[in-house]
């Protein structure tokens, strides 16, 4: 018996390879398949399943690629009802792969269908669960994603979670061993353990939502507790996981076309297109097209994208480092934007040579802020998450989270000048790359941000550390 975690640091996902005796089975596959096809012939192996844990929100899974490739069967659980040819398994239906089994536990809560996969070795012992969105290492799924899809309330969810998890996971063996779907960085869950893979023991001890003394009021108070929004993206790539999609290849092929500056500016008119710059942020610091947008290939690029964009119609031109562009646009795919245009081929330099503009953010190291700030007030905006400005934080900045920049836009100055960081410089360059595209250029980014801050040994709030 085989089993290989296939994590994905960019979407913080896990999805899972096993095999045995010459078949496998695949479980939440990404949209691009030639990996899992690539193990199976090493293992010399037949991909049998498909197997879902659920219709996932936050990027685009490989199963109608995948079956369409291998001949596989996709297997979901109990009420789901997807636009092609699926097993819709019962609760406890079993499935041979080779001398093991995979049993279907009909676990809802994160959303109806949700479902965890029960793997049994040849002599019949529980080995290992695949917990999807429904148990993650120190949290569950949120159960607010699957509110627009059905008449149920987040709460009316987060109790059914609460029966899944005492009914079907908690039973199980404290060796029993779990694959989430997902780690820390997922917006599918609030706490998310940096760990991809735990016990069921562990978990007993340590997960907040598996507590002995908790009641169903509790654990609903406390999952539905300080629920940020989903991202906009979510809906719709529930809906391409549900009715299907485009071959990624056809994707990547489309979307991957080299366009000289002339062409770029064309379809950036014709098109309504937006830019998406994925340098690095010093780079586009440095110089950018006017009004393009930031997001490094470098950083958590595709959930950012899904979070800043939005609508994955969207139409998108990329300025991408040379030699990456095939990648960008096969990462933009991931989560379901599959409109790109194309590259701009050159890059700005290219751009300059037909005489267009370019643009700069302006930017200071820590050291000159601390210098700054010892002589005046001044407006300091800190776009890291809630959690990390509560922990610790400038006296007097202001918290305006990324996730939310577009809603939070008119709480910038228009005249005076303003800085913003972030936890390292990533994220304040996509902050201002939106800012500036809104029109307020009175701005100023921190090189390093907050970890910079801190050596500099600029007064802040004292340190909260995270409960363990």
């Amino acid at each position: 018996m085989i089993i290989e975690q296939i994590y994905t640091e960019c979407l913080s996902q896990g999805s899972y390879y096993i095999s045995s005796k010459g078949e496998a089975a695949i479980i939440d596959p990404l949209r691009e398949i030639n990996k899992y096809i690539q193990k199976a012939k090493i293992h010399n192996s037949k991909i049998k399943y498909v197997f879902e844990t659920h219709f996932h929100a936050d990027f685009v899974s490989g199963h109608v690629s995948l079956a369409k490739e291998t001949g596989a069967s996709i297997v979901y659980g109990p009420k789901a009802n997807p636009g092609f040819q699926a097993i819709i398994a019962k609760d406890y239906q079993t499935f041979k792969i080779g001398d093991i089994t995979i049993t279907a536990l009909h676990t809802p809560g994160h959303t109806m269908e949700s479902t965890t996969y029960l793997l049994r070795d040849a002599s019949e012992k529980d080995v290992a669960i695949f917990s999807g969105d429904t148990l993650f290492l120190g949290d569950v799924g949120r159960p607010d994603l699957a509110q627009k899809a059905a008449d149920i309330t987040q709460e009316d969810l987060a109790g059914i979670l609460f029966e899944s998890l005492r009914k079907k996971i908690m039973p199980l063996a404290d060796d029993v061993i779990i694959y989430p779907a997902h780690g820390a960085g997922s917006a599918c869950g609030k706490n998310l353990s940096k760990e991809t893979v735990g016990t069921i023991g562990e978990q007993k001890k340590t997960n907040y939502a598996l507590r002995n003394d908790m009641t169903k009021k509790d654990f609903i108070k406390e999952v539905t507790d300080n629920l940020l929004p989903p991202p906009q993206y979510f809906p719709l790539n529930v809906k391409m996981n549900k009715n299907g999609y485009e071959d990624i290849n056809k994707v990547v092929k489309s979307g991957s076309k080299a366009l000289d500056p002339n062409l770029f500016e064309k379809l950036l008119n014709k098109k309504n297109a937006i830019i998406i710059d994925v340098r690095h942020q010093e780079d586009f610091s440095k110089e950018h097209i006017p009004n393009s947008i930031f997001i490094g290939i470098d950083g958590s690029f595709a959930p950012w994208v899904g979070a800043i964009i939005g609508d994955v119609n969207q139409p998108i031109l990329l300025v991408t480092p040379h030699g990456r562009e095939e990648e960008t646009v096969m990462r933009l795919a991931r989560v379901g934007f599959d409109n790109s245009l194309g590259y701009l081929k050159g890059g700005i330099e290219a751009w300059k040579k037909i005489g267009r503009s370019t643009d700069s953010v302006k930017a200071i190291d820590a050291t000159e802020l601390k210098k700054i700030s010892e002589k005046k007030d001044l407006n300091i905006y800190d776009v890291r998450k809630p959690e990390e400005f509560i922990s610790e934080h400038i006296p007097n900045s202001q918290n305006t989270p990324l996730d939310f920049i577009n809603e939070k836009i008119e709480t910038f100055p228009k005249k005076a000048d303003f800085y913003i960081h972030c936890a390292g410089g990533y994220r304040s360059m996509i902050a201002a790359s939106i800012i500036k595209r809104k029109g307020i250029h009175n701005l100023i980014d921190i090189k390093g941000g907050f970890g910079s801050i801190k050596k500099t040994g600029m007064r802040l709030t004292n340190l909260i550390l995270e409960s363990s």
